[in-house]
């Protein structure tokens, strides 16, 4: 009798070692929130009006929702939290965009990712948004000429939830110069995201149950981290805007991506036993807008916030006479731009890709923020100087299909030859013949001159970053033209 007590009591006792040894964690995640701390139209619903989404009411009601049913809950984001709104250039606690890292605060972020974004204003101001944060910001291939960290960002963070010690690494994109103003990255470097991630899996893999990259890299490049590293249990992503409806599995790595601008609130629910995720399950949650949510601390702040920025873009800078409509050829709006960006750089010829143009707008008043959201991002006014020569080539490459740029100061003719090949008649720079032995002056986004070889067949050397935004130019143009009436004028046309 008293071996078949003893025999129950082992069983019950390892059955219960058991089920202690399995952990439930629920990961809320988010990326590239691009400052949309207000609800926006959902673009893609064809009704009209459209219904309202986003905005950090609505991600802190579903958040707090979600922790009030359960306890063991970790909130990550993926980067990019600055640029898209002009909360962005807004001044909170001696940092421009500060009020954004302060609602994250409220929401109650565990860790957050640098992105790109990130760096648009300066490194220093960084700084100040990274000490406003009352969590890690984590970034562990971005360092300077030391080898230390150069904005209070850190490699990596542990945190203990759910009974696991949770080892979290950051890693940032490597095309970084390729996405940012060089001004704002004097003495940074970026580290092979799967050596140092693999350097960073080993150090701390002893310490830990589980290994999570928070990454602002893209999917694909997630994918190749998968691949490279040993080690990793999750990837929690950014950078490519991809909606994972379902976590995607990579050499037995889960990755996770929500979106972007804080239209999904990603959901990775796993089960962890004995350092392994046995169970994973993962969704998102559309973050619809609620009007009758009860007011709380945080939409109060959002509110000041909201007053303050409306009362300043409200303000109507000119009077459109026409729809303007984004397309890939020429456009109405494209040639506005383009335009912009040459008057304001006093340069010869101007480039815009179309595909940084982000809003239409109808005919009637045009309100500074209107004009905003044509031009969201940070870019930075920049001049490079090309060869009459060297314009030809360029031009040559524009007339290419897979091309989608805006041109200001050139005019051209072209036709396809015997061979089905394009080729120009006529060029001409402000009505003027191009002279092939001349230098022209030509102005760009800081964006537009780092991607060059994807728009202009070729890379920029030497480029000047003037101390203008090219939103500064636009706005300049337009309210220089209390009535703006820019139509499609065939700059480069077919002739048979």
């Amino acid at each position: 009798m008293r071996s078949r007590i003893l025999i129950a009591v082992l069983v019950t006792f390892v059955s219960f070692g058991c089920a202690q040894s399995q952990h439930t964690l629920t990961i809320l995640h988010t990326n590239d929130l691009h400052a949309s701390f207000v609800p926006h139209d959902a673009f893609w619903v064809k009704e009209s009006p459209k219904p309202l989404v986003g905005g950090f009411n609505e991600l802190a009601y579903i958040v707090d929702s979600i922790r009030s049913a359960n306890p063991n809950v970790l909130l990550l984001d993926g980067g990019d939290v600055m640029t898209g709104n002009p909360i962005s250039d807004m001044m909170y606690k001696g940092a421009e965009g500060g009020a954004l890292f302060e609602m994250m605060n409220m929401v109650g972020y565990d860790a957050g990712c640098l992105g790109n974004h990130d760096f648009d204003i300066s490194q220093e101001n960084l700084k100040k948004l990274v000490a406003i944060a009352r969590f890690p910001e984590l970034s562990s291939n971005v360092v300077n000429n030391d080898g230390k960290f150069p904005v209070g960002n850190k490699p990596y963070a542990i945190i203990e939830k759910a009974g696991l010690k949770i080892g979290i690494i950051g890693v940032m994109s490597q095309d970084l110069y390729h996405l940012v103003n060089q001004n704002s990255l004097v003495g940074i470097k970026v580290l092979d995201p799967v050596a140092t991630t693999q350097r960073y899996v080993d150090e701390i893999k002893s310490k830990t149950d589980l290994l999570i990259a928070l990454t602002h890299e893209g999917v694909d490049e997630d994918s190749t981290l998968a691949a490279g590293v040993n080690g990793l249990d999750i990837i929690i992503g950014g950078h490519s805007h991809t909606r994972l409806r379902q976590p995607k599995m990579v050499h037995g790595v889960i990755i996770v991506q929500a979106g972007s601008n804080c239209e999904n609130l990603g959901v990775l629910d796993i089960s962890v036993e004995n350092g392994v995720v046995v169970k994973n399950s993962g969704k998102l949650i559309q973050l619809w807008h609620h009007a009758d949510r009860p007011a709380t601390r945080m939409s109060v702040f959002v509110d000041s916030i909201r007053k303050v920025i409306d009362k300043e873009y409200d303000q109507v800078v000119a009077t459109l006479a026409s729809d303007w409509q984004r397309g890939e050829g020429e456009t109405g709006i494209g040639n506005f731009v383009a335009d912009a960006q040459r008057e304001g750089a006093h340069a010869d010829v101007g480039f815009m890709n179309n595909t940084g143009i982000r809003a239409n707008v109808s005919a009637g008043p045009l309100t500074k923020k209107e004009l905003f959201e044509i031009m969201p991002f940070r870019n930075i006014l920049t001049t490079f100087q090309l060869s009459g020569k060297e314009l030809r080539s360029v031009i040559t490459y524009c007339l290419s299909p897979r091309s989608s740029v805006s041109i200001s100061g050139i005019t051209c003719t072209w036709k396809k030859n015997a061979a089905g090949e394009r080729e120009i008649v006529t060029l001409e720079v402000n009505g003027k013949p191009i002279d092939e032995g001349r230098m022209y002056i030509c102005a760009a986004s800081d964006y537009f001159v780092g991607e060059a070889k994807r728009y202009l067949g070729m890379e920029i050397l030497q480029p000047i970053f003037l101390k203008q935004t090219v939103f500064a130019a636009l706005e300049a143009a337009a309210r220089n033209n209390p009535t703006i009436d820019s139509k499609v004028e065939h700059r480069i046309q077919e002739i048979k």
